[in-house]
């Protein structure tokens, strides 16, 4: 087996490490290193690990660094062809590193694949951060294999095939090292939320595929750092959102698709408005700061547009808000 490292970034994790971390050492061969990246924490994570874990390694950063230049900093501290990127939530299942690395050495195509991923809590039903596989429409909004909006499907294997998708989730994530410097890594300033639909999105442009093995299934807690209602996670998805289609859209797609986004998310701001006005202002945040960032973003998306190979062909050409509206809630009935 080709060299491989699992990494598992964390700020003030310590009671998701005690929790999660037995089952990553437990179902990770010893052939592949288990670190431990910090994000400058403040509780006792570290001495935690050295006292229960000495298997596992840990790289120190200074302070925190957000997900995404966190895991870029880190990474740069790690030497492997393989980079399993695992959150902190997350249980893992026997045998479940090894289908992700056998499918990458025997599909030099594909970038990253991502394993079947299943809510801890209930563990029969997917999970929302990825499920079994990541797709976006045309105007940007992500969906699964397995979860479609805020419907979330019951696993009973109806999805249990290897298929190219759009994105991967950021949970669990295993990438090539060599593509993942290549792409300069997450975009740092997304903080975090989205940064892993922009970097596979950004691979696809530059020819690779993603992919998502079933064979490997991982349980995962989610909302460990960010609550759903939290509106820094709300400013954050919708500042990132529009920042990832204005880095890779191409330019015949870009000004309509971003002027009916923003027709849709002064919507969103106004339902907001009604229940909560924290999230409004978020919203409203996410839109003027994503305007201050158009200078820096117009260098990175020249970049990126320079040296595009293909545009992906997994983006969804429909509206799933349209569909889930018309009733289509389930990844079975959109996929034709």
């Amino acid at each position: 087996m080709s060299s491989c490292s699992v990494v598992i970034l964390n700020w003030n994790g310590v009671k998701h490490l005690r929790e999660f971390l037995p089952s990553v050492v437990l179902h990770t061969p010893d052939s592949i290193e288990v670190i431990v990246a910090d994000n400058g924490s403040v509780d006792d994570s570290l001495e935690m690990i050295r006292k229960s874990f000495p298997r596992v390694k840990i790289v120190e950063l200074d302070k925190n660094y957000g997900f995404a230049e966190g895991y870029n900093r880190a990474l740069k501290m790690v030497h492997s062809e393989y980079y399993i990127l695992l959150n902190s939530d997350v249980e893992v299942s026997p045998m479940w590193c090894e289908p992700l690395i056998d499918f990458m050495q025997s599909n030099s195509s594909y970038a990253a694949v991502a394993p079947k991923l299943l809510a801890y809590t209930q563990k029969e039903y997917f999970e929302y951060a990825g499920a079994c596989g990541g797709y976006i429409d045309w105007l940007g909004y992500p969906f699964c294999r397995g979860r479609i909006l805020s419907s979330i499907e019951r696993d009973h294997g109806q999805y249990d095939t290897n298929r190219e998708v759009f994105w991967a989730s950021g949970a669990a994530l295993c990438i090539r090292s060599k593509v993942f410097d290549e792409l300069g890594g997450f975009d740092g300033e997304f903080f975090a939320h989205m940064e892993e639909i922009d970097l596979c999105w950004r691979a696809q442009i530059l020819g690779y595929k993603i992919g998502v093995v079933p064979q490997s299934a991982v349980y995962h807690l989610g909302g460990g750092t960010l609550a759903v209602t939290s509106p820094r996670k709300t400013y954050l998805n919708f500042r990132n959102n529009l920042a990832m289609l204005y880095k890779n859209l191409p330019q015949r797609k870009l000004y309509i698709t971003l002027f009916i986004r923003m027709v849709l998310d002064g919507c969103s701001a106004l339902v907001y408005l009604l229940s909560n006005r924290e999230l409004f202002k978020a919203v409203f945040n996410a839109h003027v700061d994503f305007h201050k960032w158009r200078k820096k973003l117009d260098v990175k998306r020249d970049n990126i547009q320079k040296t595009a190979v293909r545009e992906s062909a997994q983006i969804y050409k429909k509206s799933i808000l349209l569909d889930y509206l018309f009733g289509k809630k389930e990844f079975k009935d959109i996929d034709k």
